[in-house]
C-alpha cells in the first residue's frame, strides 16, 4: 500500500495506461522517479527481480503512454523488467504480494492481467510470439490497427529462437516493432560476438529524420511498394554500409533499424515512439539502458542486485539469511566439487548457459577460464556444443537449470544421446523453486530424461551424494549422465567427503520396515524418513528406500518389496507423470501386478509461485501429507 502523502502523487493516480495517458509529457519523468522509489521500497522487504526492472522504468512508461494497451500488444522477454508494467496496469496495491502464493507472479501471465499478453519466465521467446500476434492481426484485417511490440534484451536476443523469429520477421508481412532494451547485461556479463556488435553499433539521428521523411515521399507517390520494398531495403542498406564504414546486423536482414537512443530520456522515448508508431513494416528500435538505473549499489553490481533479496533501502546493504555454519547452497558443493575433479583430470570441461554465478560454475571458471565456456542464453547450443567436445575425448559438465534445460530437448537426443557421448548434465534447481513460479519449477526433467535411450538419471539425496555421483560420472560414465539437484542448501555443513564411485542403477534402504514401502528420489527421502517415524509412534512399521536413481532402476529393491507383498508410495520432487511413480508403476504392471502402487509429487498442472514449504503443502508431498497417505493405506 501506498504512503498516505505525497511521495506517490502521481502514481497514486494511475488505475490503468488509459490514466498515463492523460498526463503531460512534462510530467512524465516525476512518475517515473515515484516509480523506482515504489520499486526500492517494496523490494528491499519483499524480495523479487529489482536491477532489470529499475532499468526499464522510461522504456515501459513512454510504451505505455504512446501505445493504446491493452488493444496494443506488449510483448515482454523474460518478464524481468516488467515490474513497472505491471504498476501501471492496475497492480500497484497487489504489488505487496508479489511472488507470494495466491499474489501476483514475478512474471508477465496472461491468467493474471489482459495487459499480459504471453507468458515470460524464459528467454528469446517474445520476438516470435509478437510476430504471430501481428500476423494474426494482419490476416484478421482489425481496424483500427492493432501495434504490436516485443520487448527483448541484448542477452535474449542473442538466443536462437530469437534469431529465428527475426528471419522470419523479415520475410513475412507484418508491422512489428522491436525493441532492444540494451544494457550489457544479462544475469551475468553477456557474452559473444552480438554483444561486442551492440556495444558498438550507432546509428545517426539526422540519417534517420532524412530516411523517414524521403521513406514518405516515396511513398506517396508510388514508387515504393511491397513488391519493391526489400529491393530498396536491401540497396539503401548496402549504401549506407559504404558511406559509414559500417554494417548494422538487423538492416542486413531488411528490419528497419532506429538507434540507439538513450533509454532513459523518458521524453524523447515517446517523441521517437510516436514517429515509428504507424510505420509500415518491421522495425527495430535500440535503447542503450542502465540495469539498476536510479539505485547506485544497482548501478555499480548490477548481476548482485539482479535479484538481490532483502536490504536495507537507505545504506544498500543486503540482508543475507545465512548464519554462520548453515549448510551450501548445492550449487556451491556442485561448484567446489567440479574444480577439484577438474584439477585431477585435464579433460573436465564446463558449460554454463549465462549462468556462470547462478550454477556456481564460476568457480571452476575463476580458476581454469580456458576450460568454462558461458555460452549465453543459447541452451541447445550448449548441449551440442557439449556433444562435440565429448566426441574428441573431453568430459563435458554441463551446468543448466532444469526448466531451462527443456529448451535443449532435441540436442540431448540427438548430439549427445544418439552418439552415445559421455556429457554430464548438471541439473540444477530441479523440482520445486518457490517463487519464481510455473515458469521455473523442474517439474519435468525426471520425465523427459528417462524416454531418452541410454541415458543414467540420478538423484541426491544429499551433498555427499552429490560428490559421489559427479566423481562417478567423471570416471566411469561412457554414455549421458543427468544428475539432478535442488535449489537452496543441503543440510550437512560438512559436505566434503572422499568421494567415491557408486554402483549405477543401485539404491539403499534408509529405513527397514514390514508393513509399507516408501520408495524415494532425492532429498525428499529424508521427508519420508519423518513420515515414517511418525507412523512408527502409531504403530505402523515402515520401510524408506532411496532409489538415488531413476534410470537404470534398482530392480532388486523393487522385487524385495514385491516378495514382501507391501504396498508402495513414491515420492518425488518432480511430476508424477513419468517420474519415479511412473517407471514403478510401468515395473510393477509387467512384473508385480499385485502391486499397489500410489504416487506422490508435482500434479499433472501448473504449480504456481510461493514458498518451497508452501508449495509442497499443496503438491501433496510434505512430510504431514506422506503420513496421511500411509494411515490412509495401513489404516483400512
Amino acid at each position: 500500500m501506498s504512503d498516505a502523502n505525497d511521495k506517490y502523487s502521481l502514481l497514486d493516480t494511475i488505475a490503468s495506461p488509459a490514466d498515463l495517458r492523460k498526463l503531460d509529457p512534462g510530467q512524465l519523468p516525476q512518475l517515473c522517479s515515484e516509480i523506482r522509489s515504489f520499486l526500492i521500497e517494496h523490494l528491499a522487504v519483499n524480495p523479487g527481480h529489482f536491477a532489470s526492472s529499475m532499468g526499464a522504468v522510461e522504456l515501459t512508461v513512454a510504451l505505455h503512454y504512446v501505445f493504446n494497451t491493452p488493444y496494443d500488444r506488449l510483448v515482454w522477454d523474460v518478464g524481468h523488467q516488467a515490474y513497472g508494467h505491471k504498476l501501471l496496469t492496475g497492480r500497484r496495491e497487489a504489488f505487496v504480494n508479489n511472488r507470494k502464493l495466491g499474489g501476483l507472479s514475478g512474471f508477465p501471465n496472461p491468467d493474471e492481467s489482459i495487459y499480459d499478453t504471453f507468458a515470460a519466465g524464459h528467454a528469446s521467446n517474445s520476438i516470435s510470439a509478437a510476430l504471430g500476434m501481428a500476423v494474426a492481426s494482419m490476416l484478421k484485417h482489425e481496424e483500427p490497427r492493432r501495434n504490436v511490440v516485443a520487448i527483448v534484451g541484448d542477452a535474449s536476443i542473442s538466443g536462437g529462437l530469437a534469431f529465428e523469429g527475426l528471419n522470419n520477421a523479415a520475410n513475412t508481412p507484418n508491422n512489428l516493432l522491436i525493441v532492444l532494451n540494451d544494457n550489457d547485461m544479462s544475469i551475468d556479463h553477456n557474452v559473444g560476438a552480438l554483444n561486442s556488435h551492440l556495444a558498438h553499433l550507432t546509428a545517426s539521428r539526422w540519417y534517420n529524420k532524412f530516411r523517414f521523411k524521403l521513406y514518405n515521399i516515396l511513398k506517396k507517390s508510388g514508387i515504393i511498394s511491397p513488391r519493391r520494398r526489400g529491393a530498396l531495403l536491401r540497396f539503401n542498406n548496402s549504401l549506407k554500409s559504404l558511406l559509414t564504414s559500417s554494417q548494422n546486423i538487423f538492416e542486413g536482414l531488411n528490419i528497419r533499424y532506429f538507434g540507439p537512443f538513450d533509454g532513459h530520456d523518458v521524453q524523447k522515448l515517446v517523441k521517437v515512439m510516436t514517429d515509428i508508431r504507424d510505420m509500415e513494416g518491421p522495425r527495430i528500435l535500440h535503447l542503450r539502458t542502465v540495469k539498476g538505473k536510479g539505485y547506485a549499489p544497482a548501478e555499480k553490481d548490477p548481476a548482485a542486485w539482479h535479484a538481490p533479496g532483502k536490504f536495507d533501502p537507505a545504506t544498500g546493504v543486503r540482508l543475507s539469511s545465512d548464519k554462520p555454519g548453515k549448510p551450501l547452497k548445492y550449487q556451491d558443493v556442485f561448484g567446489k566439487t567440479l574444480l577439484e575433479l577438474a584439477e585431477k583430470d585435464p579433460d573436465i570441461v564446463a558449460i554454463t548457459a549465462a549462468m556462470p554465478s547462478g550454477t556456481s560454475a564460476a568457480i571452476m571458471q575463476e580458476r581454469m577460464p580456458d576450460r568454462v565456456f558461458d555460452v549465453g542464453i543459447s541452451e541447445g547450443h550448449a548441449v551440442t556444443f557439449a556433444g562435440g567436445l565429448a566426441k574428441e575425448g573431453l568430459k563435458p559438465f554441463v551446468a543448466i537449470y532444469s526448466s531451462f534445460l527443456q529448451r535443449a530437448y532435441d540436442h540431448i537426443i540427438h548430439d549427445v544421446a544418439l552418439h552415445s557421448l559421455p556429457v554430464t548434465f548438471c541439473i540444477d534447481r530441479a523440482g520445486i523453486v518457490g517463487e519464481d513460479g510455473a515458469t521455473h519449477h523442474g517439474a519435468f526433467d525426471l520425465a523427459y530424461m528417462r524416454t531418452v535411450p541410454g541415458m543414467t538419471i540420478a538423484a541426491p539425496r544429499n551433498e555427499h551424494e552429490l560428490r559421489n555421483l559427479m566423481f562417478t560420472a567423471a570416471t566411469t560414465a561412457h554414455g549421458p549422465f543427468a544428475i539432478r539437484y535442488p535449489r537452496g542448501a543441503g543440510h550437512n555443513p560438512d559436505w566434503h567427503n572422499d568421494m567415491a564411485v557408486l554402483p549405477v542403477g543401485k539404491g539403499a534402504f534408509l529405513r527397514r520396515g514390514k508393513q509399507l514401502a516408501i520408495l524415494t528420489l532425492g532429498p525428499v527421502g529424508d521427508v519420508a524418513i519423518d513420515a515414517a517415524e511418525m507412523a512408527a509412534e502409531k504403530g505402523f512399521d515402515v520401510a524408506v528406500a532411496d532409489m538415488r536413481f531413476l534410470k537404470p532402476l534398482d530392480t532388486d529393491i523393487l522385487k524385495e518389496v514385491a516378495a514382501a507383498a507391501m504396498p508402495v508410495i513414491t515420492v518425488e520432487d518432480g511430476t508424477v507423470d513419468g517420474g519415479l511413480g511412473g517407471a514403478v508403476t510401468e515395473w510393477a504392471a509387467e512384473f508385480a501386478p499385485a502391486m499397489k502402487v500410489h504416487r506422490l509429487g508435482m500434479p499433472d498442472k501448473f504449480v504456481p509461485q510461493g514458498t518451497p514449504a508452501q508449495l509442497t503443502e499443496i503438491c501433496g508431498f510434505d512430510k504431514v501429507h506422506i503420513f496421511n497417505e500411509i494411515i490412509n493405506i495401513l489404516g483400512k
